[in-house]
């Protein structure tokens, strides 16, 4: 279990650095979709898997919201 929320928070940091390292917002986002997931999964590696499914709710449709 160590291992997947690792693993998970290596996923988020480099997501992280991918938004902030693409002038295009469009492949910035992708970075943003990483990030999110992971920081997510990250939440239900640690046993709080509502708040987990509210940040995707919430996450997800901003994001659907701003870029289309």
């Amino acid at each position: 279990m160590i291992k997947f929320v690792l693993f998970i928070g290596l996923c988020f940091v480099l997501g992280g650095l991918a938004v902030a390292s693409n002038p295009s917002p469009y492949y910035g986002v992708v970075g943003l979709v990483v990030a999110s997931i992971a920081g997510c999964g990250w939440l239900v590696g640690l046993g709080v898997s509502f708040m987990s499914l509210v940040l995707v709710i919430v996450y997800l449709g901003g994001m659907l919201v701003v870029f289309v």
